[in-house]
C-alpha cells in the first residue's frame, strides 16, 4: 500500500459524506492499480539448460520438472560370483546399484533435501556413473521420478552408511510427493562391514580413510563435505551452476569409491585365498562379521586362516594382546558355543601356557569348565589359584587384571566352600 492510499485510509473520518464517497472511488482506483502491477515470474525457464551446460550434462524436461544428468564409465571388473559370501550374502543374478547423495543437510526430516544422487552400475566389466541433479525445489518429482526409474525392482543396493541416512532420507521425499520408495531386493551398507573389517589399521571409518587405506585412492583438491550445502544454496541465489562442479565430482568419486571397496572385499572373500591374499587383520574382522551373524563355519574358517599368519602382524603396542592370542580365544569361545568343548579347552590350554595377557582369562575358563562340566573340582581350583598368580603379578607390574580379581573374588571363595564340604563328605566316620 503506498503512502498516499494510506494517507486516505487515515483522514476517511474526517471528511463529510461526498468528499467520502469520492475518495473511497479513489481508493478503489488506487487498490486496483497495486493489485495490477505484474510481478515478473522467477526465473526458472531454461534453468536446467543452463546448468547442464555447465556440468557437462544434459537437461531433462518432463511434465512434473526438469533435472539434469550426467553420465561418465570405465572399466571396474568386479568378482560378482563371490558375493555370495559376504557376512551378509548377495545372489550375483541380482544387479547392484551403488547410491550415495549430497544434501542441504545432515538431518533426514522434512526440511533437508538431496540435490544430487549417484547411481552406480555394472555391465560386464564397465561401471558407469549417472548423475541426477535437481535444478531448483519446483522440480523435486520430476527428479525423483527419475531416480525411481533408474533402480530396478530387483536390484541390491550399495550404500555407505546409507541405512542411516541416504536411504531414509529419499523415502521422507518420496512420501511427501505422495509416492512410495522405489522397491529393491536387499541393500548393503557397507559403512558396518568396513568397520568390522578394516578398523585395526584405519584411523577412522569415513569413506575417504577407507578408501585411501584400502583402495590406495587418494583425492586431489576434493570438496568438504560440510561446504557442500552452502555450495547448492549459492547456486540457488545466483543460478551460477560453476559452483556445483565440484560437488559433482566429489559424488562421482564417493560412487567410485563404494564401487572399488566393494571389489576389493569380493576379491579377498574366497575362502581358499584368505590365507594368502587378504591381510591377517583383516580376515580376523571378516570372521568377526561372520561369528555376529551366525555364521559359524565361515567363521571358523577365517579364524584358522589367521591363526597360520598371525605372526606376521606384530604389536606395536607392548601393552596389546597380540592377533594370535585374541583369535584364539575368540576361536575357543566359537567352539564352546557350539558345543565343542574338547576343542574349546585345547584352545585355553594354548593359551595359558604361553603366559601372554590372555592367560589369566584362559585359567578362568578351565577352572569353570571342570568346575561345571568335569566336576573335578580340585583341577578347578588349581586352575583358579594359577589366575590368582597372573592377577597378583598384573598389580605387582602396575597392570592390574580389574575384571580377573572380581570374577576370582567369587570363585576361588566358592571353591573352597564346595572342596571343603566335599572332604568333609568323604572323610571317614572315627
Amino acid at each position: 500500500m503506498t503512502s498516499e492510499v494510506a494517507r486516505d485510509v487515515v483522514s476517511l473520518r474526517a471528511v463529510g459524506p461526498s468528499e467520502l464517497a469520492l475518495r473511497a472511488r479513489r481508493l478503489d482506483r488506487l487498490r486496483s492499480g497495486v493489485a495490477a502491477v505484474p510481478v515478473p515470474p522467477p526465473a526458472r525457464r531454461g534453468r536446467a539448460e543452463a546448468l547442464a551446460a555447465v556440468l557437462g550434462g544434459r537437461a531433462v524436461r518432463t511434465p512434473s520438472g526438469s533435472f539434469v544428468v550426467i553420465e561418465a564409465s570405465g572399466p571396474l571388473p568386479l568378482p560378482a560370483d563371490r558375493l555370495a559370501w559376504l557376512p551378509d550374502p548377495i545372489d550375483p543374478r541380482h544387479p547392484l546399484v551403488c547410491l550415495d547423495t549430497e544434501t542441504t543437510g545432515l538431518g533426514t526430516a522434512a526440511g533437508t533435501m538431496p540435490f544430487l544422487v549417484g547411481l552406480g552400475s555394472w555391465d560386464g566389466i564397465r561401471f558407469t556413473v549417472r548423475q541426477l541433479v535437481l535444478p531448483d525445489h519446483a522440480d523435486e518429482r520430476a527428479f525423483l521420478d527419475a531416480l525411481a526409474h533408474l533402480i530396478p525392482p530387483d536390484a541390491w543396493l550399495v550404500t555407505y552408511n546409507g541405512r542411516g541416512f541416504d536411504w531414509p532420507l529419499l523415502v521422507t521425499r518420496f512420501r511427501l510427493h505422495g509416492a512410495g520408495p522405489p522397491p529393491h531386493a536387499g541393500h548393503l551398507d557397507l559403512l558396518p562391514l568396513a568397520r568390522q573389517v578394516w578398523r585395526h589399521r584405519l584411523p577412522d571409518a569415513r569413506l575417504s580413510s577407507v578408501e585411501s587405506g584400502i583402495c590406495g585412492v587418494r583425492r586431489d583438491h576434493d570438496l568438504p563435505g560440510a561446504m557442500i550445502p552452502e555450495r547448492y544454496f549459492g547456486y540457488l541465489r545466483d543460478g551460477r551452476g560453476e559452483a556445483l562442479r565440484d560437488v559433482v565430482r566429489h559424488n562421482r568419486q564417493d560412487v567410485a569409491s563404494l564401487a572399488r571397496l566393494l571389489a576389493t572385499l569380493a576379491e579377498g572373500l574366497d575362502p581358499d585365498a584368505h590365507g594368502r591374499s587378504m591381510h591377517p587383520g583383516d580376515v580376523a574382522g571378516l570372521g568377526r562379521a561372520y561369528l555376529r551373524r551366525r555364521r559359524y563355519p565361515a567363521a571358523l574358517d577365517c579364524f584358522d586362516a589367521v591363526l597360520l599368519r598371525a605372526h606376521e602382524v606384530p604389536s606395536a603396542d607392548p601393552w596389546s594382546v597380540p592377533l594370535a592370542e585374541r583369535i584364539t580365544a575368540e576361536r575357543a569361545r566359537l567352539h564352546a558355543r557350539l558345543g565343542r568343548h574338547a576343542e574349546a579347552v585345547d584352545g585355553w590350554r594354548s593359551l595359558a601356557a604361553g603366559g601372554g595377557r590372555l592367560a589369566a582369562l584362559a585359567w578362568i575358563q578351565l577352572a569353570k569348565h571342570h568346575e561345571h562340566r568335569d566336576r573335578n573340582l580340585v583341577a578347578a581350583y588349581s586352575a583358579a589359584m594359577r589366575a590368582t598368580a597372573l592377577a597378583g603379578r598384573g598389580r605387582a607390574l602396575a597392570s592390574p587384571l580389574s575384571w580377573v580379581e572380581r570374577d576370582l573374588a567369587r570363585r576361588v571363595p566358592r571353591l573352597r566352600h564346595r572342596l571343603g564340604s566335599f572332604s568333609a563328605v568323604r572323610r571317614p566316620a572315627a
